[in-house]
């Protein structure tokens, strides 16, 4: 029934939690595993005046890609890893619509203010993509 399961990651510890359950769909229905780490550009403290910058956070991505690519290819899985830069929720959508069939992903990763202010971006995936998504919920 589905083929290609998104697992979108930020390399919070919710989603390390959430992991099991991207591996458990993967093995329920023979797909293949997307990882996708999206370098939130939209965040304030990223860029010129910020205290982090685009090409660290995207370092920290490609740790975090690797970290699960090499966890999903030792339990024998296919997997697709991409990391982009942009509003996370729109990356995930944009994404899991043109490239797979599900999205498995935690209902808490980084956060703060702008949670409260934005949104989740778990909340705002559930509500525009076209296709499933598998919420796992965390511990706060």
């Amino acid at each position: 029934m589905y083929d290609e399961i998104l697992f979108p990651t930020d390399g919070s510890e919710a989603s390390k939690r959430t992991f099991p359950h991207a591996v458990s769909q993967a093995e329920a229905f023979d797909a293949r595993v997307h990882v996708l780490y999206v370098v939130d550009t939209t965040y304030a403290g990223v860029g010129a005046g910020g205290s982090k910058n685009v090409n660290s956070l995207r370092a920290e991505g490609e740790e975090v890609i690797d970290e699960f690519e090499r966890r999903l290819r030792d339990e024998d899985l296919d997997v697709v890893t991409r990391i982009e830069d942009g509003d996370p929720h729109t990356k995930i959508t944009t994404y899991a619509n043109d490239e797979t069939d599900m999205i498995v992903m935690g209902t808490r990763g980084r956060s703060g203010i702008e949670k409260y202010l934005l949104g989740s971006v778990t909340e705002k995936v559930v509500r525009t993509a076209d296709v499933p998504v598998f919420t796992v919920r965390t511990p706060e």
